[in-house]
């Protein structure tokens, strides 16, 4: 039999906020004991499948590869489709992914997780399955701050009440978008405020609308900015809901390169304006209040 090689982090993950990151970081610290640290998880569509998620998930699967490869630094991330494993029972799940396809010596867990077909199996299974074909079990226990557990449906609310500064503690590290530059209707330039438009991911939740302050990072650099998150009632015709991005002091080109926009405070709701000109005083503004706040 091939030797086992991986401590295996098992979550949906969708937030990667503290307390997904204490089981992940479970799976890092087996390091020390020779063995690779992996993650097993699901597209972040998974998460609409759970009740708590039904605001929509946290990151996109893109920003979610940021936060395990480039920020935990994880050795490998299997993520198949929730279609491809919903018809494997837990036996199935832990002899055929957890020791076979992942090589797993070692698998973390919160206490709440589930697995197999109709989520028949818990924490207690996974032990009893992992004495059966090889791999130890570490149950990771809660991360509780403010008196309650870290949980990604928390940090949804605080996310939809505009409560940044709140769920970045949640999270970690800041709240973030990072996706290609779309092509918008260039108002903003008409107005001496150009910007970048950025959509969201189908199912994605949508943080409360309305104006923050942001710092935005291209190119290895990192530049303050000004991010309204909503659908700009001023300008006429229905809309789907962007993030809109004034980078201060910048002003290339950054059409169809993918951009970070790390969220820090939140500024304003988002409102509608009479005309052009009173969106220029509001931003002018805006700007003003979020040089203050850096």
């Amino acid at each position: 039999m091939e030797k086992r090689h991986s401590a295996v982090a098992l979550g949906i993950f969708d937030g990667v906020h503290l307390g997904h990151r204490a089981v992940i970081n479970a799976a890092l610290s087996q390091r020390e004991n020779g063995l690779t640290a992996a993650v097993f998880t699901f597209e972040p569509e998974c998460a609409l499948r759970k009740a708590g998620g039904s605001s929509g998930y946290i990151y996109t699967k893109a920003e979610k590869d940021i936060l395990l490869w480039e920020q935990m630094g994880v050795d490998d991330v299997f993520s198949p489709s929730f279609e491809s494993m919903c018809g494997l029972s837990g036996e199935e799940f832990a002899r055929e992914i957890l020791a076979g396809r992942m090589g797993a010596a070692h698998v973390c867990c919160g206490c709440d997780f589930r697995f197999g077909k109709m989520a028949s199996c818990g924490a207690a299974e996974l032990k009893g399955f992992g004495e059966r074909f090889g791999f130890e079990v570490e149950i990771v226990g809660e991360v509780d701050i403010g008196g309650s557990a870290v949980s990604s449906s928390r940090i949804r609310e605080l996310l939809l009440k505009g409560d940044i500064t709140a769920a970045n503690s949640l999270l970690g590290s800041d709240y973030f978008i990072s996706a290609g530059v779309a092509d918008g209707n260039h108002i903003g330039r008409t107005i001496d405020f150009p910007t970048i438009n950025q959509d969201f991911g189908n199912g994605q939740l949508v943080p409360k609308y309305g104006v923050y302050s942001t710092v935005t990072v291209f190119g290895g650099k990192e530049y303050r900015s000004v991010t309204n998150v909503g659908v700009k009632p001023t300008i006429k015709g229905g809309r789907r809901p962007l993030a809109e991005t004034h980078i201060i002091g910048y002003s290339g080109d950054l059409y169809g390169k993918s951009v970070t926009v790390r969220f820090r405070d939140f500024v304003r709701p988002e409102r509608k304006f009479g005309s052009l000109d009173e969106l220029k005083k509001q931003i002018n503004a805006d700007v003003e209040s979020v040089m203050n706040i850096f």
